[in-house]
């Protein structure tokens, strides 16, 4: 299956090489400036998937029983883009019942044979004095600083694992380099648009990835995922991962779609998208729509057992209370060093304030029109949220929590 996978990322590879610098006829031509920047950025793109390729085919010499490691009852933090999703995973990677992909880890070292190498490299330097960890948060400080209001990232950070299908080529962020890219968009729309045969190698690789992660981290802790760029893939996560249980996070469309376009701006600068796909901000608006529907299709029909609802003031004004009410609806017991570590971090949420500005006329969108055709869908979701009023919360250990009238009836909005 891997050295399948390799053969058909390689082929698709190639393609998109060759199409980046000869594109189909009718499409726009590249500028100068892209063609340069496409030419830079490829080699060292190929080289980092090359050595992913080269760790997995080494897992296999070296660590075959990861293959024999199961994935049990992962959580998965979906929702739309830019609506809390990855503050709500940091604040659960605090709690030490669960194991997730850190920022080195989807970057660098996919692979079990990468992660025991640059383990071993972070042993040997901690022994020698610890110059290398030192040089690394000085460039961590001067590289990814400007990015704090947009997206926090740091090595050791809990980071999203939509990351692990770069080597498939798959990975929902490489529309900037790559916009004609028919495999990407259908990532975008996934459980609708994605070929059966192409839907399971994806899903299969994905799975041999977590294997992978817990083969290394331990398999008495639960897999924690965070994407909201696993949206569109909802359904086929559901399906593929049986015991699998989801929070998602919510947010007003005409709030969202801004504060996503402008996240990727510079990136779309720096590769001059917009000079060959001037439709993209237009197929975004259009695939955020999904992202709506698709949530409500796979996840309305759910028990509150399976898949809690939250919205993005409730991670802000009333952390700890909605975290317990997600862990009561889940059936999770909280320790008490997670509740301490929730207080601490629901002082900084409040404390945060972002200085990321956005909105909607600035993308020659019209807020009125995405209030209009998403505003009714995101309203029937919202209402199935968790409250941000926590104060107002029943008393959850007096309810069964699967009797789903009760809770209904309770002035607090429900799991």
């Amino acid at each position: 299956m891997m050295l399948q996978s390799f053969l058909v990322s390689t082929a698709r590879f190639i393609r998109l090489v060759f199409r980046t610098f000869i594109p189909k006829a009718g499409d726009p031509r590249p500028s100068t400036r892209r063609l340069m920047v496409m030419a830079g950025f490829i080699p060292l793109f190929a080289l980092a998937q090359g050595i992913h390729w080269l760790g997995f085919l080494l897992d296999e010499i070296l660590f075959p029983g990861y293959r024999k490691i199961p994935v049990r009852e992962p959580l998965f933090v979906l929702g739309v883009p830019r609506s809390g999703t990855t503050h709500l995973h940091r604040v659960l990677a605090e709690d030490a019942r669960y194991t997730t992909f850190s920022t080195w880890e989807c970057l660098f070292a996919l692979s079990i044979t990468a992660r025991r190498f640059w383990l071993g490299v972070g042993w040997l330097d901690a022994r020698v004095g610890g110059f290398g960890k030192r040089l690394l948060d000085w460039l961590e400080k001067h590289l990814f600083g400007g990015l704090e209001d947009v997206h926090s990232m740091r090595l050791s950070d809990p980071e999203e694992d939509y990351f692990v299908f770069m080597p498939m080529l798959a990975c929902f962020i490489l529309i900037l380099p790559f916009p004609n890219s028919d495999l990407l968009w259908r990532m975008g729309t996934f459980d609708r648009d994605m070929p059966t045969r192409e839907r399971e190698r994806l899903l299969d690789f994905y799975r041999s990835c977590l294997k992978r992660h817990l083969y290394v981290h331990g398999t008495e802790r639960t897999f924690l995922s965070k994407n909201a760029a696993f949206a569109p893939l909802a359904g086929a996560l559901a399906e593929h991962f049986e015991d699998a249980r989801f929070i998602v996070c919510l947010r007003e469309p005409e709030r969202t779609l801004p504060s996503q376009l402008s996240s990727i701006a510079s990136g779309a600068t720096l590769f001059g998208t917009h000079s060959v796909a001037p439709w993209l901000n237009d197929r975004l608006t259009e695939q955020l729509g999904f992202y709506y529907r698709n949530l409500e299709r796979v996840f309305s029909p759910m028990p509150e057992s399976r898949c809690v609802w939250v919205n993005m003031q409730s991670l802000k004004g009333t952390l700890p209370s909605t975290i317990e009410r997600i862990y009561a609806c889940m059936g999770f017991e909280m320790t008490t060093a997670y509740r301490t570590s929730l207080q601490r971090q629901a002082t900084q949420a409040k404390r945060y304030r972002s200085t990321h500005s956005y909105s909607l006329e600035a993308f020659g969108l019209s807020p009125a029109r995405i209030a209009e055709e998403l505003g009714p869908l995101y309203a029937s979701l919202a209402a199935r949220a968790v409250s941000n009023r926590g104060d107002d919360m029943p008393n959850l250990d007096a309810q069964p929590h699967t009797d789903t009238r009760s809770l209904a009836e309770e002035p607090a909005p429900t799991c």
